[in-house]
């Protein structure tokens, strides 16, 4: 359901953007990067740590605006009606566009024709993880158990049409399992119902799932990235354990629509420089995520790659949210 992100992409993309954009009077402002999500959580946390490695090198201050709501449309839908001169960037991810698209009739924002693309800046590895006290210490155990109970097993998603749900969904069909669906408003309140017991599995991120797992209170059975997370070292990816899939988030830097090349060539330098920085690495590495650092046409055609594959998980299992 992912485009496998290897470490040969990892901060891979300085040499793509080499070309130095001309002197421009770009920034001449404080540049504001809108996060659709609340504060706190994982993409903030890393578009903040960005951010910061990006002001001195862009010589402005630059700041993040948290505008959560419609899972990321309202964020959407402000950068994509602002001013095109560089000064608001937005936060993208599969959910904003490549999920939105496929479960909503109708969207504030158009994906595709309403921005430009900059950077695919961070991978977020999901982590298959089980309940403690389940009895399943490996994905094989866990797969023979809900063969063995067909409905039974409950998995837990922070939302319908979640990058979370589809992440699970494509381990269920690849493995042909009969597993219950049951989805919270939110990734806070899925991983409280699972701590609680009240659900048996669920795919989080690597960060939370790193903690809980340290505490006992979860056990960790395959990591979605094509290459095992310095976060988790000994945690398996779900490719080396027979299933081929890779299930991630993915963040991504987007311009509105028409922004200058110029512009957008100078922000994406900018973005590659400050993924080098020891703070930022630092950040994700805390976060179980993986600097990337692709070009502004490699993401274009990123993004929509991902939104292709992704609607062959999302058609199977008829979801529609409007």
């Amino acid at each position: 359901m992912r485009i496998p992100l290897s470490r040969r992409a990892v901060l891979g993309a300085g040499a793509t953007f080499a070309m130095a954009a001309p002197a421009l009077a770009f920034p001449d402002q404080p540049v504001r990067i809108v996060v659709p999500w609340n504060a706190g959580g994982a993409t903030d946390v890393i578009s903040r740590a960005l951010a910061t490695a990006m002001g001195p090198l862009l010589g402005q201050p630059v700041v993040v605006d948290n505008r959560p709501g419609a899972n990321g449309a309202v964020g959407a839908q402000a950068v994509a009606s602002a001013r095109p001169d560089g000064h608001t960037l937005f936060v993208a991810s599969a959910e904003t566009h490549s999920v939105n698209p496929l479960v909503y009739s109708r969207l504030t924002y158009d994906p595709v024709a309403g921005f430009e693309p900059i950077t695919v800046f961070a991978n977020g590895p999901f982590a298959l993880v089980v309940r403690s006290g389940l009895g399943t210490d490996s994905l094989d155990a866990f797969v023979n158990l809900a063969r063995s109970r067909p409905g039974q097993l409950t998995y837990a998603s922070w939302g319908i049409g979640s990058t979370s749900q589809l992440a699970a969904a494509s381990v269920i069909q690849r493995a042909g399992l009969d597993l219950l669906h049951v989805p919270y408003t939110g990734a806070a309140p899925a991983y409280t119902a699972l701590v609680a017991a009240q659900v048996d599995a669920m795919f989080m991120n690597a960060g939370p799932a790193e903690a809980l797992a340290r505490d006992g209170r979860v056990k960790i059975l395959g990591i979605g990235s094509a290459e095992r997370v310095p976060l988790l070292p000994a945690v398996p990816t779900l490719r080396e354990l027979g299933m081929p899939l890779d299930a991630a988030n993915w963040f991504a830097l987007l311009a509105p629509a028409r922004t200058p090349p110029a512009v957008v060539a100078r922000i994406a330098t900018a973005s590659s420089e400050a993924l080098r920085t020891p703070a930022v690495q630092e950040v994700f590495r805390a976060q179980g995520i993986l600097p990337v650092g692709m070009s502004p046409e490699e993401t274009r055609a990123f993004i929509a790659a991902d939104r292709e594959s992704l609607g062959v998980v999302v058609r199977s299992l008829n979801i529609r949210l409007d």
